[in-house]
């Protein structure tokens, strides 16, 4: 990969974690992004869970352990894990509705030399990523 740009941001109180997420890669237009940490925390969750056909969700305060994923102009796919006062930690995919408590520090990288998209491949009944390389001059 011949250039990769870095963007660093933090989310407010409030704020919902997916929608801002996705609202940094349409502004920056990035074609080909990934996320490379973020640390915080949140008073709602709302999580889709392995092979369940739709979210769950709780209130109360949460630590992002862990946010990954890939992002795009063209569709995005993040899952997260998070941790209650207990320790007790759950993750899953990420929907809307994740508000952040205190915090969010994210750091999403992105290359120039990729497009990602989302398309039904045959492979899953889900349109799931294709990476395609730009040509460079």
């Amino acid at each position: 990969m011949e250039s990769v740009k870095v963007y660093a941001f933090r989310l407010k109180p409030g704020q919902d974690l997916k929608r801002e997420i996705q609202k940094l890669v349409t502004e920056k237009q990035i074609k080909a992004g990934w996320i490379s940490t973020c640390v915080g925390s949140l008073t709602n969750y709302n999580i889709r869970f392995a092979n369940q056909p739709n979210g769950s969700s709780d209130s109360g305060h949460f630590e992002i352990v862990s946010l990954t994923g890939t992002v795009s102009v063209n569709g995005s796919h993040i899952h997260i894990s998070i941790s209650d006062s207990t320790g007790k930690t759950i993750g899953g995919h990420l929907m809307d509705d994740c508000k952040i408590y205190t915090t969010a520090e994210i750091v999403i990288l992105s290359g120039n030399d990729l497009v990602f998209k989302r398309e039904k491949d045959g492979t899953t009944p889900w349109e799931e990523l294709q990476v395609e390389e730009v040509k460079s001059n």
